[in-house]
């Protein structure tokens, strides 16, 4: 059974810095994309950041300069550095990941998703 458990979310403060974290468990995940995707309150589900199979990176445009993803697959783990936070990165967050490699910038090509972590961002 494929897993993915996030943690790290929480309350930050606008110019803040949160960290967020995946742990993936029940398949390897070295060869897929791994990801965030946030879902903000009568928004559809976004695409925020990505680290693809081959190290290759992929952010919306939202968060560019502003986030950074990372991974370590010895542990299956990915990671978000969110910093300078605004209000509007307000959302759950989901991590995700593919079931084997396609196109990264869209939500319909991950077939597995965390159960999602709040970040709350006040001004």
């Amino acid at each position: 059974q494929v897993e993915l458990v996030e943690s790290g979310g929480g309350l930050g403060q606008a110019g803040g810095s949160l960290r967020l974290s995946c742990a993936g468990a029940g398949r390897t995940f070295s060869s897929v994309a791994m990801g965030w995707i946030r879902q903000a309150p009568g928004k559809e589900r976004e695409v925020v950041a990505v680290s693809s199979w081959s190290g290759n990176t992929y952010y919306a445009d939202s968060v560019k300069g502003r986030f950074t993803i990372s991974r370590n697959n010895a542990i299956h783990t990915v990671y978000l550095q969110m910093n300078n936070l605004k209000p509007e990165d307000t959302a759950v967050y989901y991590c995700a990941a593919q079931r084997s490699p396609g196109a990264v910038a869209y939500t319909k090509s991950y077939a597995y998703w965390g159960q999602g972590t709040q970040v709350t961002v006040s001004s």
